[in-house]
């Protein structure tokens, strides 16, 4: 693994309003096989897996993520642009608060066995 830390970071604003403002802090430069955990202090944890032929870009959505604090959500913006958004768990009221501010929607829950079952339908039409 190879830390390239950004010294200062790069910032630069995002969001409908361009109201956010993100810090780029460092790349990470994985070799196959190689895992990345997140951690925040309230215990959540989120892994990334480099693999030959790409990334594993999420523990088991339904499983691993879900019990380390954290609620996949399949979410679309107003550009009808897909993203995978990690919830901590207890933290859903600021989730909606913040699709609502940045003219997202939630298209489902990824974190239960019956929720990616009801995914898996709708993609299958039925």
């Amino acid at each position: 693994m190879k830390v390239d830390p950004r010294e200062p970071p790069r910032s630069f604003a995002v969001g409908a309003g361009g109201e956010v403002t993100i810090s780029h802090c460092a790349d990470v430069e994985l070799e196959p096989d190689e895992q990345v955990t997140f951690v925040t202090p309230s215990g959540t944890e989120f892994d990334v897996v480099r693999k030959s032929w790409g990334y594993y870009a999420t523990p088991s959505m339904n499983g691993r993520l879900r019990d380390h604090g954290l609620r996949a959500a399949l979410v679309r913006n107003a550009d009808r642009r897909v993203y995978l958004m990690l919830v901590e768990g207890g933290h859903e009221d600021r989730f909606q608060a913040y699709l609502k501010a940045e003219a997202q929607t939630l298209v489902c829950w990824l974190d239960s066995d019956e929720a990616v079952a009801d995914a898996l339908r709708l993609l299958e039409g039925e």
